[in-house]
């Protein structure tokens, strides 16, 4: 199930959406990052953990959207953190009566009874200023932007040359904008350049979706990204090949890439 990508960091893969979720092995256990999608799978990651002698010490979330939000009561009680601003954005969700059947309604029909929901969302934020993750294990940097989603943040695991980019690089889904933002191109744009800033510390680069890639090819995705969103104004084919017929979601990727122009000419 876990698979080893650098020394003390392994990947689990989600059948939905190709979703990452990351493990960081530290001193007295795991740092659990978007933990995954169906309460088997988490379950499951649960058990090989403590088949590592690896319990879970601490959780993380990239940004606040359904499927990063994710808990299983087998992972534990441990602190789970996210960015000030992520757990805002969740905060004002969960304080409506109605949250519940909000989130239900974002789900995947064909996988929504096996998503548990009781411990969604539940995240500490991190102080606004807080650029380390405060735990027991590597040295963690924090690189919050507002691409995406509010309070989105990658983490770059300094010592293991890893990135966790959350949804940011893809190979197998374009950008997807935070439409609700003032400028959501600029925010894109601007989260980006932070990626590229450290571009040459990254030996391996985790996407929240798709495969995992090595150094040569993290700047070939920042430069995908901004051709796609270059080309967000022109109205021909962008001819970005995670559109294409063949690509793994080139049956309904074209339509979410269809209406983000249609919400962007709407200014």
């Amino acid at each position: 199930m876990l698979r080893q990508v650098a020394a003390g960091v392994l990947v689990h893969e989600s059948q939905f959406l190709q979703s990452n979720a990351v493990v960081v092995q530290g001193t007295a256990g795991g740092l659990v990052v978007d933990p995954g999608i169906e309460g088997s799978e988490m379950a499951a990651l649960a058990r090989d953990l403590r088949e590592l002698d690896q319990p879970v010490v601490a959780g993380f979330s990239t940004h606040p959207h359904w499927d990063h939000l994710l808990w299983h009561p087998e992972l534990g009680d441990a602190p789970r953190y996210a960015t000030a601003r992520c757990a805002a954005d969740i905060r004002d969700v969960l304080a409506s009566a109605d949250w519940k059947a909000q989130v239900t309604e974002m789900l995947p029909p064909e996988i929504a009874g096996e998503i548990p929901l009781d411990l969604f969302g539940l995240v500490s934020g991190l102080s606004a200023e807080a650029v380390r993750m405060p735990w027991d294990g590597p040295e963690i940097r924090i690189i919050e932007h507002q691409g995406h989603a509010p309070g989105h943040a990658a983490l770059l695991i300094e010592a293991r040359g890893v990135l966790v980019a959350g949804d940011m690089l893809s190979d197998v889904l374009i950008p997807f904008l935070d439409l609700r933002a003032a400028d959501p191109i600029g925010d894109y744009l601007a989260g980006l350049r932070l990626l590229e800033g450290v571009a040459n510390e990254v030996d391996v680069l985790v996407p929240g979706h798709g495969s995992t890639c090595g150094r040569d090819q993290v700047r070939a995705r920042i430069e995908l990204d901004r051709a796609y969103l270059a080309g967000l104004w022109q109205t021909s084919d962008p001819g970005d090949p995670r559109l294409a017929a063949t690509a793994p979601n080139g049956a309904w990727l074209p339509e979410v890439d269809a209406w983000q122009r249609g919400q962007l000419a709407k200014g």
